[in-house]
C-alpha cells in the first residue's frame, strides 16, 4: 500500500489538505488581486482530483 492509498483511506488527513489547499487558493488570489481566480481554482481541482479528495463525492463509510 503506496503512501496516497493511505492518503485516500483517511478522511481526517483530507479534511486537513483541503483546509491547507483552501487557504492556499486564497492566499494566491490575494497576492494576485483575484486576476487569475478561474485558473487557481481550476489548478486547485485538479490538484485535489489527482490526489483523490473529490469534493464532490459523499462521503464513504
Amino acid at each position: 500500500m503506496g503512501i496516497f492509498d493511505r492518503f485516500k483511506s483517511n478522511r481526517q488527513a483530507q479534511d486537513k489538505a483541503g483546509g491547507m489547499s483552501d487557504a492556499a487558493e486564497r492566499k494566491v488570489n490575494e497576492k494576485t488581486g483575484d486576476k487569475y481566480e478561474s485558473q487557481v481554482d481550476d489548478a486547485q481541482q485538479r490538484i485535489e482530483r489527482q490526489a483523490g479528495m473529490d469534493r464532490d463525492k459523499p462521503d464513504q463509510p
